[in-house]
């Protein structure tokens, strides 16, 4: 297998944190793709994933997966012991309600105010945006917002349990502090109001996949 993507970035985090999960770091080359040249915008890539994202997922048999959640799914599946993703109906429905949450209230939202409220990745991706500053700016600002928002909500709920699911490690946890990494990367880190999340935070810091994720 191969993963294209870059070291450092916030989704191709969550893929070596769940492949160091799982012991799977070994199986699989990493291809470097370089999002600072807009490597991921050209046509080459865009056979690969049609959306200009990374990570991607290439199987042995040439198959391309993209998404990090169905990237997630394949790889905790791979030898039918799922810990990730659930195991029961139960499980599975809380994780992926928090995943979701996870994605739009966290990573997503930081990452657009990244993206069109700061330089971002520079010169090369700005053609790939929207001309008008102004209204990036302003909508880059509001998901910033909805990021600091999104903090409060997940303080609230890791303050009756471990993880954002229940009891268990998963992928929504992965995604959670993921967005945290990115987020700490344009000054923006967990205030002391939210002690749940700053907990919770230190000690997701702490699991050996996340201490020794490739490429970090």
């Amino acid at each position: 297998m191969k993963i294209h993507d870059i070291p450092g970035f916030p989704n191709p985090a969550r893929i070596r944190i769940v492949l160091a999960e799982k012991g799977l770091t070994e199986q699989v080359e990493f291809v470097k793709v370089d999002l600072f040249a807009a490597e991921h915008k050209q046509q080459a890539f865009l056979a690969k994933n049609p959306t200009g994202v990374v990570p991607v997922l290439e199987l042995d048999d040439g198959v391309f997966i993209s998404e990090s959640i169905a990237i997630t799914e394949y790889l905790d599946n791979l030898d039918g012991k799922p810990v990730l993703t659930g195991t029961t109906p139960r499980e599975k429905a809380m994780i992926h309600m928090m995943q979701k949450r996870a994605d739009d209230q966290l990573i997503d939202a930081i990452g657009i105010y990244f993206h069109h409220a700061t330089p971002g990745l520079g010169e090369a991706l700005q053609a790939y945006k929207s001309p008008e500053w102004a209204h990036r700016k302003e909508w880059g600002e509001r998901n910033l917002e909805k990021f600091k928002r999104g903090m409060a909500y997940f303080d609230s709920v890791l303050a009756t349990q471990p993880y954002l699911a229940g009891g268990q490690f998963s992928v929504a946890d992965i995604t959670a502090y993921c967005a945290l990494l990115h987020a700490a990367f344009v000054d923006v880190t967990v205030p002391a109001s939210l002690p749940a999340l700053a907990a919770w935070q230190a000690r997701v810091a702490e699991r050996p996949s996340v201490k020794n994720r490739s490429g970090q």
